[in-house]
């Protein structure tokens, strides 16, 4: 089974980055991506939110979690979860990659740090990015610490 995991990020006045989370199903003839723009609300006509696949996952109960960071978070009113540190689950040894353990806040540390990789190398996230003006300085590697 896959299962769609949307992470609606922004970020604060202090370069902090908080999160709104959805976990959806595709539904019948979706593909993931539009999944993930039918939960965080954003069209595919939209040119100024960047919703992006940034990682997957193999839960022991045998699910697959896609994981798609979108951002700006195009809700800013609801309530979202700050994260205080973004630190990134790895795991032990090169040939054994999953971490035991990894929070959702580690997820999101992924999704950041996955963004700031496309704002510096992909000019179609560059541009919807650079129309935000604190979203920049946030993606800049003093800003997205890994």
């Amino acid at each position: 089974m896959v299962s769609v995991e949307t992470l609606m990020l922004r970020v604060g006045t202090d370069n902090r980055w908080s999160y709104r989370h959805a976990m959806s199903q595709q539904r019948r003839g979706e593909s993931p991506d539009a999944a993930a723009r039918r939960v965080s609300g954003v069209t595919a006509a939209d040119e100024d939110t960047v919703v992006h696949s940034t990682s997957w996952r193999y839960e022991p109960d045998g699910k697959v979690v896609l994981t798609y960071a979108v951002c700006p978070d195009p809700a800013p009113w609801l309530p979202a979860v700050e994260v205080p540190v973004l630190e990134i689950a790895r795991g032990e040894a090169p040939a054994t990659p999953s971490p035991d353990h990894i929070a959702l806040a580690n997820v999101v540390a992924h999704a950041v740090r996955h963004l700031a990789f496309l704002m510096a190398e992909d000019p179609v996230v560059a541009r919807a990015l650079a129309r935000h003006p604190g979203l920049a300085p946030a993606l800049e590697p003093t800003g997205a610490p890994a």
